[in-house]
């Protein structure tokens, strides 16, 4: 099973967050377990080719 990293915060009464690689992509659920599951088929969505032109976060090694 593959693991991803995410960043959440709750937001008056909804849970609010995005996947770590894809941060212009947010979700959120009304618990945080909802929260996990949008982020689940977020993941699903975006790494299957389903929403055009992802952008992503990376590491470039500069000196």
């Amino acid at each position: 099973m593959k693991t991803v990293q995410y960043v959440y915060w709750q937001r008056e009464d909804m849970w609010m967050g995005h996947l770590a690689e894809y941060p212009d992509y947010w979700t959120q659920g009304q618990t945080l377990e909802g929260l996990k599951e949008n982020l689940r088929d977020l993941y699903a969505d975006l790494a299957g080719g389903v929403i055009p032109e992802v952008r992503r976060v990376a590491e470039l090694q500069v000196a």
